[in-house]
């Protein structure tokens, strides 16, 4: 479910790249991209009554108002991005930065140093990622490179703090609302501000097509799936599993945006699949007392 997940992710970057292409400021497409994808998920929950059977406890509180915030974080960052790299640049530093974020944070919350079952596959995928940084290359001024990179790291930062807090459920607290009235919060905190830049959009088939895709199958179907695979993985799964969105990000671009990898970056694709495949058997590896 969490490579399911990454790959819907993967469709995710080259989309809103084309949307910003087509005229559309970053914060108007997070703040959109929350706003549909919340309203979508907090219907479902009306009409099948699960916001009714919702317990009422300052734990469910907090979590969702975090949440909230970290998805109005991510999506700003994010997109802010895509506005300054290219995509598939973007997407290997926010996503390749996240296995190291989420052991560092591990080993923080478990106060222990990162055994072999945890370092393997990061390791594996880190260095699959590294292989890539080379794709694709960008002529952007020095300024507008750093300030992408940053906001590219941010992002990774802001979604492995999301990962961490989100291990452990709150009681009564179901992903799908979790998910739903995450979102929902997110976008009422960038809207204000969305407003005063100004809400308008390219009124064609083509924007409004592709503002209902990042709503859907990159937001809703992804994070729905991603949080219930979260529930029962391991550490290292949830750091490893998510590298399908670079991979998926990677051969759309390619395919459909002009870029290019080289026999590097094939490379360090192939130690992508080689992590993932890696999570699973090193689970198998004993624990030492």
């Amino acid at each position: 479910m969490l490579v399911t997940a990454g790959v819907l992710w993967g469709t995710g970057g080259p989309v809103g790249h084309l949307i910003q292409a087509a005229g559309v400021d970053a914060f108007t497409v997070a703040t959109y991209r929350l706003l549909s994808a919340g309203l979508t998920i907090t219907g479902l929950l009306l009409v099948t009554g699960a916001l009714r059977r919702l317990p009422r406890s300052r734990a469910l509180t907090v979590r969702l108002l975090v949440n909230g915030v970290l998805h109005a974080l991510f999506q700003l960052l994010y997109f802010a991005s895509l506005a300054l790299i290219p995509v598939g640049l973007a997407t290997l530093v926010k996503i390749g930065s996240v296995p190291v974020f989420v052991s560092l944070g591990v080993c923080v919350l478990a106060r222990s140093r990162p055994g072999v079952r945890l370092l393997v596959p990061v390791v594996l995928a880190v260095s699959g990622l590294s292989l890539l940084a080379g794709f694709p290359s960008t002529d952007a001024d020095p300024g507008q490179l750093a300030a992408g990179l940053a906001c590219s790291l941010g992002a990774g930062l802001t979604f492995s703090v999301m990962t961490l807090v989100n291990r452990r459920p709150v009681p009564g607290l179901d992903p799908m609302v979790n998910v739903g009235l995450g979102m929902l919060v997110g976008a009422v905190l960038l809207l204000p501000a969305a407003l005063f830049v100004g809400l308008a959009v390219p009124l064609t088939g083509a924007v409004l097509g592709m503002l209902a895709f990042m709503a859907l199958v990159p937001t809703v179907f992804a994070y729905l799936t991603y949080f219930r695979g979260l529930r029962t993985s391991s550490d290292a799964a949830t750091a490893v599993a998510i590298m399908a969105e670079p991979l998926t990000a990677t051969v759309i671009s390619v395919a459909f945006l002009g870029e290019h990898i080289p026999p590097l970056g094939v490379l360090g694709a192939a130690l992508l699949f080689v992590a993932m495949a890696a999570e699973p058997l090193m689970r198998r590896v004993p624990r030492r007392s």
